[in-house]
């Protein structure tokens, strides 16, 4: 599903909502970490994103779990978009994850990145990860850091 807004506005042009969709696709576009692990861009609006991957049994640790490093890695990529939401070149300047209930093999995870605060160049996002139920697996806590450049 293509996120992106209208063909052939100029981004100078597009509401806060259509910058976020069109930021979202340009990175998605060249993420191949994101999408060789299978991971779906569902949704971005300034400072959210939303993200869902199902849990492959090449996933799975030697405790027939997933491994806490892809639930991280889905949390953080979903971090990734809400905090580049607003066009401009933002990178993790640190993170952590709670897990609170283990994953299976075959169960589609969803991350959900909301902004808490973004104040000057830095921000903090929150990302729930859930589970098909709607059970919540982890939490997910990002500092951001906005550099020089832009998305698109």
């Amino acid at each position: 599903m293509s996120l992106t807004a209208p063909a052939g506005k100029a981004v100078s042009d597009m509401s806060p909502e259509e910058l976020a969709r069109a930021t979202g696709d340009a990175m998605y576009s060249t993420d191949r970490a994101s999408q060789w692990l299978g991971m779906e861009l569902q949704e971005v609006r300034p400072g959210y994103a939303r993200m869902s991957m199902r849990v492959r049994d090449e996933f799975l640790n030697g405790h027939a779990i997933c491994h806490g490093g892809l639930m991280f890695t889905l949390a953080d990529s979903t971090f990734a978009f809400a905090c580049n939401s607003y066009n401009i070149n933002t990178v993790a300047a640190g993170c952590s994850i709670e897990f609170i209930k283990p994953v299976f093999g075959g169960d589609t995870l969803t991350a959900e990145a909301q902004e808490q605060m973004l104040s000057g160049r830095h921000g903090v996002y929150d990302i729930r990860v859930t589970n098909a139920a709607g059970e919540v697996v982890a939490m997910f806590r990002g500092k951001s850091a906005q550099i020089k450049g832009n998305v698109i």
